[in-house]
């Protein structure tokens, strides 16, 4: 894997600004890393210095501001903006669109700003944003300025960030009474899957039902995320009838210029921009906009009973790779002082460095939650998390779950319902239900469902897995 010189874990935007500043495109931002650290380990981007800004206060919040404005701090999460209450009420297509990224230890790691920089076409939040009419607030030694996310694309994989800008807030105006709109994508399967094509719709209405204005925005479709003229005009001076329906469909099929590649043709995903408009106008109508979306309270997240991550005091923090600046966390109860693995992933810390081999080396992608662990309370993917993320940090492995004296209920239930098989996805998937137990003790089967969906086994087992699960519930 390549790597990279110097991690500076920073504790204040002035810093990230000034280490932006001095460092240039030698540099890259790491929030949840959950794409620069792929990109990295396949020689994608090469950057010499990576600037953690996770343990920056503020940038974790959402609120609405003065004017009805939504301001979504840089560091807050997918999974965080998918439970949220405020933007389920006011961003309903934002919350939908981070709902369908991943999953959840997924979620707990990306963060909505990394997926707006990251700028594939394809991304899910983009198109929700661009509905919303979002823009992006970038700061440098230069100063700061807003910048319209219409505005903020230049091509596939290309924004007008200079090197030496940070993204500290995301903002829109809240919806209201007189909003309503929804997120609607497609994938080869139901989770961790790419958009194949994605659609976000946002409508204002008047009385008797009449559409003023509209915002349809498509994903997957063109070179950037883009808006339908043709079908938000459609829509436009009327009520949403059928034939204004169909007609918009057709509209934003027009629009619609994609590819063909691995993930589809460019005729299916016409016909698909098609079909998610419509389907999507349909559910405004029927009064169905969330789209089975859980309320926050029944939403899986694998945060357990708290989210909170310990802040950092004092000057940003520098780890070389010749190992000057050890790694101190705390590791299953223990103090640990870890030096060299500044340039590795937290999964190799804990192997080669501590020797806790629970956590597997699976895909390395994020993909298969082989190797699961507890990052502060919350499930993690130890192979999309630099280890110096880990500094002053708590990380449980499957090897420091269980009583000094027992086994824990998960892993028992795992025995008994003879849920292991060869046996090498088992560490994710228990620490992953035992999350869940701690966070819904008595889950129903759609959340033991959503809370494994992450976790892939090898040899199919799915059934004895989620019984076990039932099993310790019940226990």
């Amino acid at each position: 894997m390549s790597t990279w010189d110097t991690y500076y874990t920073a504790t204040c935007l002035d810093d990230v600004v000034d280490l932006l500043g001095r460092y240039g495109d030698r540099a890259r931002i790491v929030a949840g890393g959950t794409d620069l650290l792929v990109e990295i380990r396949n020689g994608a981007r090469l950057p010499e210095v990576l600037i953690d800004v996770s343990r920056v206060g503020g940038l974790d919040t959402i609120r609405v501001a003065d004017g009805g404005v939504v301001r979504v701090g840089s560091m807050v999460t997918h999974a965080q903006a998918a439970a949220s209450p405020l933007l389920q009420k006011h961003a309903l297509p934002l919350a939908q669109a981070c709902w369908g990224v991943g999953a959840p230890a997924l979620r707990n790691r990306g963060t909505i700003a990394g997926n707006l920089v990251t700028a594939s076409p394809a991304n899910d939040t983009i198109t929700a944003l661009m509905a919303l009419d979002a823009w992006v607030t970038l700061h440098s030694v230069r100063g700061t300025r807003e910048v319209p996310l219409s505005a903020f694309y230049e091509g596939v994989r290309r924004t007008v960030m200079a090197p030496d800008e940070v993204m500290s807030e995301i903002s829109f105006r809240a919806l209201g009474d007189k909003h309503e709109g929804a997120y609607l994508k497609i994938g080869l399967r139901r989770v961790l899957a790419i958009a194949v094509t994605n659609v976000a719709i946002v409508l204002t209405k008047g009385g008797d039902d009449i559409v003023t204005e509209a915002k349809v925005a498509l994903g997957s479709v063109a070179p950037t995320i883009i808006r339908s003229g043709k079908a938000e005009a459609a829509l436009i001076g009327g009520s949403l009838t059928d034939t204004r329906i169909r007609e918009a469909a057709a509209c934003a099929s027009e629009a619609a210029r994609p590819i063909d590649d691995i993930r589809g043709s460019a005729w299916y995903r016409q016909e698909e921009v098609a079909a998610l408009v419509r389907r999507g106008l349909e559910a405004i109508r029927s009064g169905d906009a969330r789209l089975g979306l859980p309320e926050p309270g029944r939403m899986v997240k694998l945060w357990g009973k708290t989210r909170q991550w310990p802040r950092l005091s004092g000057p940003t923090i520098a780890h070389h790779t010749d190992g000057d600046e050890p790694i101190q966390t705390r590791v299953n109860g223990e103090n640990v002082m870890v030096r060299g693995a500044n340039g590795k992933t937290l999964l190799r810390m804990l192997r080669d460095d501590l020797g806790l081999t629970g956590a597997k080396v699976g895909c390395e992608e994020g993909e298969c939650g082989a190797c699961t662990v507890w990052l502060d309370g919350i499930a993690t993917l130890a192979c999309l998390t630099p280890a110096p993320r880990a500094h002053g940090a708590r990380i449980r492995t499957v090897e420091g779950m269980a009583p000094e004296d027992g086994i824990h209920p998960v892993q028992q239930s795992f025995v008994d319902e003879d849920a292991v098989q060869c046996g090498y996805c088992t560490p994710g998937f228990v620490m992953s239900a035992a999350k869940l137990l701690e966070e819904f003790p008595d889950p129903d089967r759609d959340q033991i469902k959503t809370a494994l969906s992450g976790n892939l086994c090898r040899c199919t087992g799915y059934y004895k897995i989620i019984t076990a699960v039932e099993r310790a519930a019940k226990q």
